[in-house]
């Protein structure tokens, strides 16, 4: 949703100013220089929050971190939670589906989205602690929580557990996935390229061309794809991305960017380190994925036919092995 005065950057004035830097100030990054104005300060301010919340740290207020910063004002018990349309997202959502995962009740992703997993999740733990499951988090169900501060079932997430488990049962041929290719309007040719080789292999492959992530994430949650891969060109901050945020990694979706990240290297001169990041494309999916930054844009299209191949063969590796054999 369009929120009035985004982006904000350096140079910008006024009440929208003046409110970035109080979300700032109150998210704990006080450093914001000037109150009035988006000046150098502010830019160093943003960037740090940005790198906190595993966002494109370029210092400036956009769309993202814009919603970023509304959502790191809510703490769990500020307000009443449940399943609504549009879903709630805020850290006190991210916060509950923690405590939820670390207490052995799946609430899928900890991505701050408070959605049907984790409903029933909510639900499930009402009915273990002797509350109405009614899958609403009040006051009863927080102080419930708070009842067990502290307790763990382990060091992993139930969900990271039960990922982890799943890609392991699930590893063999690469005609076993449904795979969704997506970019973003910068190069469709790779994308269609990249659709024809797994097909050829056995995949089952659906491409998506739009700018709006948001919409792919929700027709890939929709066509019960097994693994999103996203790319974009950028002359800058080349990276290969995997959802992560503050407790929770996804799994399938690291050992894919690893994976890629090796083979982008074959062919392109730009290194593409494997970042943790919970920009809405990761966060919104519903299943391991991976979006890349594939560097200067002549750099690609000189190689385009050869990189093709190379997340080719990182596909059918990923397939083999979904996760670190190591985790």
């Amino acid at each position: 949703m369009a929120v009035e005065g985004i982006p904000l950057q350096i140079g910008d004035s006024g009440v929208a100013v003046q409110d970035l830097h109080r979300r700032l100030i109150a998210a704990g990054f006080s450093a914001v220089g000037d109150r009035e104005t988006y000046d150098g300060d502010t830019v160093l301010a943003v960037r740090a929050f940005q790198e906190s919340r595993q966002l494109i740290d370029d210092g400036v207020c956009g769309p993202q971190t814009w919603s970023a910063l509304v959502e790191a004002d809510f703490r769990l018990g500020d307000r009443m939670l449940y399943l609504r349309s549009p879903m709630t997202r805020g850290d006190d959502v991210a916060d509950l589906q923690r405590r939820l995962g670390s207490l052995g009740f799946d609430p899928g992703y900890v991505d701050g989205i408070f959605g049907p997993d984790t409903v029933t999740a909510v639900r499930s733990f009402q009915t273990n602690s002797g509350l109405p499951s009614d899958g609403i988090v009040g006051p009863d169900t927080v102080n419930a929580f708070a009842r067990l501060a502290g307790r763990r079932a382990g060091e992993k997430t139930i969900t990271e557990v039960r990922e982890a488990e799943r890609l392991r049962q699930g590893r063999g041929s690469i005609d076993r996935h449904r795979i969704v290719l997506g970019e973003s309007g910068g190069f469709p040719s790779l994308v269609e390229a990249l659709a024809r080789r797994l097909t050829t292999d056995g995949a089952t492959v659906l491409t998506l061309h739009q700018p709006d992530l948001s919409q792919q994430a929700q027709i890939a949650n929709d066509w019960n794809a097994t693994v999103y891969f996203g790319v974009t060109l950028t002359p800058e901050e080349a990276s290969v991305a995997y959802f992560q945020t503050d407790g929770f990694h996804s799994q399938g979706g690291r050992q894919l960017a690893v994976l890629t990240s090796r083979a982008l290297s074959n062919h392109l001169s730009t290194d593409h380190p494997v970042k943790g990041r919970r920009i809405p494309i990761l966060r919104e999916t519903r299943m391991p994925a991976v979006w890349c930054r594939l560097g200067h844009p002549a750099d690609v299209v000189a190689h385009a036919s050869q990189i093709a191949d190379d997340l080719r063969d990182a596909f059918t590796l990923w397939s083999e092995a979904p996760v670190d054999p190591e985790i």
